[in-house]
């Protein structure tokens, strides 16, 4: 076993057994705040515990396999011995990863927004193509992921677009991707072939849950419905459903296309709304709006995060941290986890 240390297992079951007991009170749901973060903070453990005894689980099996060939070759076995290493490694990266997010708002899901900035229908395609790699790095992690709203781009991909990727620290890890990201590559949208350099911009803010308090009073918001837009295909909703909530105080919008319920996506909105929020009034006590603001550099040339080049050769490299690397397609696949943690150890260590 490898207990002890930054998992501290033993902690952690002595914790699930005290709120289990909690939980069995006749009382327990007599403030239904309290009781939903309890059950919310044991759940957590739970995962916690269980990924760990699977962890031990896959490194028992690892022993069985070289026992096995102590005394014999098989290569076979070798194989899956170093595929179950590797996986080992990999969850104890994660997990180890895991424990140095400890922001206030490091597990909470995420709303993560994309914003086509200079380089006009190439530049729309380009953040639908982040769309997509924030979607299969989501996959990869387990993570829920729906698109909520989106305004099309004139031919191609979007010109704005917002994704919620729900799970455990989604926005510990994705507020590492906020800023401006470029792309170079040959247009497919250009008849002569020249190349072009495309920029958007990321945005994520913490998917808050429904146990935060924000007071949201009716007389300060305007509600809008319309029936989405868009190229067709996947993108279609048929309805007049289509839900644009503006908070009047504050001027923050948020709108709603992907259900066709009306009241559903005046949920969803809402939910979007608290959020932002949420995130306007954390800002505001901790002095830091103006910096805020300026972290939203302009969409253009100098003022890049992240390059993405395609042509004349092929590298994806990190501004912040100097990570780089020349496998374009894995990246656009959703592997980004290098550049997160990269650029959060950094962020912790300074």
């Amino acid at each position: 076993m490898i207990c002890g240390g930054i998992f501290d297992i033993e902690t952690k079951e002595q914790k699930i057994e005290e709120l289990e007991q909690k939980t069995s009170s006749d009382d327990f749901w007599k403030d239904s705040n309290t009781a939903k973060t309890i059950l919310k903070e044991l759940d957590g453990l739970k995962s916690e515990v269980e990924e760990f005894r699977r962890l031990n689980t896959l490194l028992d099996e690892v022993e069985t396999i070289l026992e096995l060939t102590s005394d014999t070759e098989d290569q076979d076995l070798e194989r899956e011995a170093i595929e179950k290493l590797d996986k080992a490694e990999h969850s104890i990266s994660e997990m180890t990863f895991r424990a140095m997010l400890s922001g206030e708002q490091d597990e909470c899901s995420a709303i993560l927004s994309i914003n086509a900035g200079a380089g006009g229908t190439e530049a729309c395609d380009w953040a639908e193509m982040l769309l997509r790699m924030y979607r299969m790095w989501a996959n990869s992690h387990g993570y829920s992921n729906e698109v909520v709203e989106f305004t099309p781009g004139d031919g191609a991909g979007f010109r704005s677009v917002t994704v919620t990727i729900g799970g455990k620290y989604a926005y510990g890890y994705l507020r590492a991707e906020k800023g401006v990201h470029r792309l170079v590559r040959i247009s497919p949208f250009d008849a002569n072939k020249r190349r072009h350099t495309s920029f958007a911009s990321v945005d994520v803010i913490p998917d808050i849950e429904e146990d935060i308090e924000i007071e949201i009073r009716e007389e300060d918001l305007r509600i809008d419905t319309f029936r989405s837009g868009g190229a067709g295909g996947q993108h279609v909703n048929k309805t007049d459903s289509a839900v644009r909530i503006t908070h009047i105080p504050t001027g923050i919008a948020v709108a709603c296309q992907k259900e066709r319920s009306q009241h559903r996506n005046r949920e969803i909105a809402m939910r979007l709304l608290k959020a932002k929020l949420y995130e306007l009034e954390m800002e505001k006590r901790r002095k830091e709006k103006e910096a805020y603001e300026s972290a939203k550099a302009k969409i253009e040339w100098g003022s890049q995060i992240r390059s993405y080049v395609m042509h004349p050769y092929r590298m994806v490299k990190d501004h912040r941290t100097g990570i780089e690397t020349g496998d374009v397609d894995k990246v656009m696949d959703g592997g980004i986890d290098d550049f997160i943690y990269a650029f959060l150890i950094g962020k912790r260590k300074g």
